[in-house]
């Protein structure tokens, strides 16, 4: 199936917020309430105010565009241990660090998949598989990385097995822990989110 992405930014530029409140209220994803609630509360703002780009994936279901799901990308600097990486991927992670020679630690400003989930409204999550949206949002960081520059990707997810498997799966490397904030606990299980990191140099398009 091919997969309309919208920017939410050109969303909101061409209908009024009501209206784009009313087409993100048609996403709903149990398995996450994060997910849900920063789509439906937060995403505008934060696009707005460019914290954070989120990007609307549209399939088609009987004949109408409907979400199949979304992912959103901003900038993070995050700290990377050089001792979790072999001696390729450490001098390709240098390339884009503060590099000092004495610390144990890379500090890297990494573009950062922060949200992305599946619309489970009416089994639109049955329309696109995990792999496909997350290598759209991937596919997405890489358009930005050939005017920007650039090659790695991270995001965050809990400390579950099969999110772990998951975006292993998908050739993300587990490289630390974040604890959560105060605010995302309500959403969240546990006391952190694993950090996973991505070369995207040999993404297949």
């Amino acid at each position: 199936m091919a997969y309309n992405i919208i920017n939410l930014e050109d969303i909101c530029n061409s209908i009024d917020k009501r209206k784009v409140k009313e087409i993100l209220s048609d996403f709903e994803c149990k398995l996450n309430k994060d997910v849900e609630q920063f789509l439906k509360e937060k995403a505008i703002e934060f696009s707005k105010q460019d914290i954070a780009k989120t990007f609307i994936v549209m399939g088609s279901f009987k004949g109408n565009l409907v979400i199949v799901g979304y992912f959103s990308i901003a900038t993070k600097t995050i700290e990377v241990k050089k001792n979790l990486f072999n001696t390729a991927t450490r001098k390709r992670l240098s390339r884009f660090a503060v590099n000092d020679m004495s610390s144990s630690v890379f500090e890297i400003p990494l573009p950062l998949i922060g949200q992305i989930g599946k619309n489970f409204k009416n089994g639109y999550n049955k329309l696109i598989t995990g792999d496909e949206l997350l290598k759209l949002a991937c596919k997405k960081v890489k358009e930005a990385q050939k005017i920007m520059g650039g090659r790695f990707v991270f995001l965050e997810c809990e400390d579950k097995d099969n999110l772990k498997e998951f975006y292993e799966s998908n050739g993300f490397v587990c490289f630390g822990k974040r604890n959560l904030d105060r605010d995302e606990r309500e959403t969240n299980s546990g006391q952190y989110l694993l950090q996973m990191l991505r070369d995207l140099t040999n993404l297949e398009d």
